[in-house]
């Protein structure tokens, strides 16, 4: 369902030198009716952290901005860990069809960005990878420029960090910071593309332990070196801060090139929230949840803008999946989706329409199959959740999944076993033999 609010309460370009990296052919000069696309994807930030969700811990004035100028939904829930989120967003499948183990992404897999590049767009990626080390591997995803971390190796990625350029290491000392720098590759791609169409994958750095100072804390070490130094809890506020003003800086190039009413801002998060953080949302203490299946492990923030498209202050209260972007993602791009994949779309509700919502969110979860027994199955809608193993909770009274209900349930709760019921049902034998 989606409704309207009235109100919600509360530049540095890329360095010359690596301009000609960075550089490609510029697009037609004629503009393209096709909208651009930019996924922002932030790290280990969940739904209570964006201060237009009601959160109360964190200053983020651009997000809630950008929420003032969309839609904000609130019942995005991904996987509970950056691997499984990022192959079920990026592929449309959900993971008990092709998740292979963490770190990878599936060999012969067809992405979000094959389709674009495939449909005429120029394609990019930035941030962090962390999906195989194959120097070929971003460009076999469809991305025609990466500018990565955590691509070929595992270095620094905040101060003086080291990070890929199309797949060739590159150190970046003197007080250099990670998520600066991918922000200016990002500036610098939609600049150059500004003639569309164009389709930036943006998975952020931030807010991602180590909790470390950014430029614009006081403690800032520009010499500091590595991610065992200067680390505390109280930096994931200052960290959460600047990647606000990240988002906020791109948005602003997009205004300044005067593309940003042609093009589709998405802005999510990739799982729960760091445990060891915990915030306040709505009055409420609220404990970070990354790997945990439960709602404090899966919800997530979902904003998405496009002046004159997607309805200004509007709030949608619809269940929405990882693996539903790509399908959304296609059609606007007016790119066709593959057959068999999981996700819906829901590009009608981004124009305040009903669309098909879904009615339940499935989930296999094994991240790491090596050192878990078995997977991990539910279905849940936004009021109970039922496991594979026949645990059955009420989510409203017992968002936390303390105290299983009884089986067989009985009153509401049984009509909503029987539907959860189905929906495990629908994906047995769904995992390919291996």
């Amino acid at each position: 369902m989606v409704h309207t609010l009235q109100s919600l309460g509360r530049g540095t370009r890329l360095l010359l030198a690596l301009a000609a990296v960075f550089s490609l052919p510029a697009m037609a000069a004629e503009p393209s009716r096709r909208p651009n696309v930019v996924l922002i994807m932030c790290d280990d930030v969940g739904y209570e952290c964006v201060g237009a969700n009601g959160g109360e811990s964190y200053a983020t004035p651009r997000l809630d901005a950008l929420a003032a100028s969309g839609m904000r939904f609130t019942q995005c829930h991904v996987q509970p860990l950056c691997t499984p989120t990022r192959v079920e967003l990026m592929t449309g499948h959900s993971n008990v069809r092709n998740y292979v183990d963490f770190g990878v992404l599936p060999p012969g897999a067809t992405t979000f960005g094959n389709l674009l590049s495939d449909g005429g767009y120029a394609t990019g990626i930035c941030g962090k990878w962390q999906l195989g080390q194959e120097l070929d591997l971003p460009r076999r995803a469809g991305f025609a420029e990466a500018f990565l971390w955590q691509h070929t190796r595992r270095p620094p990625r905040y101060a003086n960090p080291g990070l890929e350029i199309d797949g060739v290491e590159r150190e970046f000392p003197a007080g250099a910071y990670g998520p600066t720098l991918v922000n200016d590759f990002a500036l610098d791609f939609v600049t150059r593309h500004r003639d569309g169409p164009f389709f930036l994958y943006y998975p952020m750095i931030l807010a991602h332990d180590p909790f470390q100072p950014t430029p614009d804390s006081p403690d800032w070490d520009p010499q500091a070196e590595g991610e065992r130094v200067n680390r505390h809890v109280r930096h994931f506020g200052e960290m959460m801060t600047y990647l606000d003003r990240m988002v906020g800086r791109l948005v602003d190039r997009l205004d300044e090139l005067g593309i940003r009413d042609r093009t589709l801002l998405v802005f999510l998060g990739d799982n729960g929230t760091h445990r060891t953080i915990t915030s306040r949302l709505a009055g409420r203490k609220y404990p970070g949840g990354k790997g945990l299946t439960k709602l404090r492990g899966t919800h997530v923030p979902l904003i998405v803008s496009m002046p004159g498209v997607v309805p200004a202050g509007s709030v949608c209260d619809d269940l929405v999946a990882a693996v539903d972007f790509l399908p959304t993602i296609c059609a606007a791009a007016g790119v066709p989706v593959p057959e068999g994949i999981d996700g819906r779309s829901f590009w009608p509700q981004l124009h305040g329409e009903r669309g098909d919502p879904r009615s339940w969110i499935y989930s296999w979860y094994w991240p790491r199959p090596a050192n878990t027994p078995a997977p991990v199955e539910s279905a849940f809608d936004t009021g109970h959740k039922l496991y594979g193993d026949g645990r059955f909770y009420d989510l409203s009274a017992d968002p936390d999944e303390t105290t299983p209900l009884p089986d067989p349930p009985d009153g509401p709760a049984a009509a909503a076993h029987d539907t959860l019921s189905r929906a495990l049902d629908a994906f047995a034998g769904a995992r390919p033999a291996r």
